[in-house]
């Protein structure tokens, strides 16, 4: 264990301290800063600041020959492990894919696929996505990146059509078949419709938005797809990535997103300021 060989270096001086000991502890120090990075905005996080002082207590206790105590916490080091598995799951499933997603196991570019179509595309959807915001029809567009949506896709009604504002518009219409539930973007084309998304468990959100955020945010959270959610109260335009939600997305930062997604792979869209507490009750 890597507080095996610090508490081995403090107690018994630099003697017998090896170049082997230094990479040891300076990898397990790269891992844990990433392991911090990715959970850092998750309920895992304040569980790992848990981890980390039950670490330095085991570390203290075996450098002071405290061997009760020490038995004690490097079994519940080895423990808690298990349980950290256990019962964070979904975090852990979410970091994974993001090593997944770098750009050794990347897939083909969006923009290889579009093979010129990209600024027909954010035309098509920009005018969809602004005429459903002023008329206040709710839409959910999910637009897959790296990470595949195949089975959020096999919930919905197979569409494979090619990107129009008619059809999105179409699609949202309320009171018709395929209005209820997500569109999902994958390859240039409308892959499916009325898909199920998983939905955003954090109660505090749950308070403040309706389900097309909820959902919006919960497949944003498993995924490293963005997400565009048209409120169908006051026809807000929001936007979700990477577990976070922005509002009050206006037609210009609209077309710079889908630009940078269809078009300027090379430039990513930054999220503004998270903001959702404004109003209440959206879906």
């Amino acid at each position: 264990m890597a507080y095996d060989v610090l508490a081995k270096t403090i107690s018994g001086g630099f003697q017998q301290f090896r170049l082997t000991d230094a990479i040891d502890i300076i990898l397990i120090a790269v891992l844990l800063y990433h392991l911090i990075q990715l959970t850092k905005e998750t309920r895992a996080y304040q569980v790992l600041k848990g981890v980390g002082v039950i670490f330095l207590a085991a570390v203290v206790s075996d450098t002071l020959q405290l061997e009760s105590i020490s038995w004690l916490l490097n079994s519940l080091i080895s423990v808690g492990i298990v349980v950290a598995v256990v019962l964070f799951q979904p975090e852990i499933r979410r970091a994974l894919e993001h090593i997944g997603r770098g750009q050794i196991f990347s897939r083909e570019s969006l923009n290889s696929l579009m093979s010129g179509h990209g600024e027909e595309i954010v035309d098509e959807m920009h005018q969809a996505i602004t005429n459903l915001a002023r008329r206040r029809v709710g839409a959910l567009i999910v637009m897959e990146m790296r990470t595949g949506l195949g089975d959020i896709i096999n919930t919905g009604t197979p569409i494979q059509g090619c990107i129009s504002a008619p059809l999105l518009e179409n699609i949202f219409e309320p009171n018709t078949p395929l209005h209820d539930g997500a569109v999902i973007i994958q390859n240039g084309e409308i892959a499916a419709a009325a898909c199920i998304l998983p939905l955003a468990e954090d109660i505090a959100v749950a308070r403040e938005l309706g389900t097309r955020h909820r959902a919006a945010l919960g497949v944003s959270s498993v995924s490293d797809s963005v997400t565009i959610v048209v409120s169908e109260e006051t026809g807000v335009i929001s936007m979700a990535r990477d577990g976070k939600l922005v509002r009050y997305i206006d037609s210009k930062a609209l077309r710079d997103m889908l630009e940078s997604i269809f078009i300027r792979k090379d430039k990513e869209f930054q999220l503004p300021t998270l903001n959702f507490k404004k109003r209440r009750g959206e879906r």
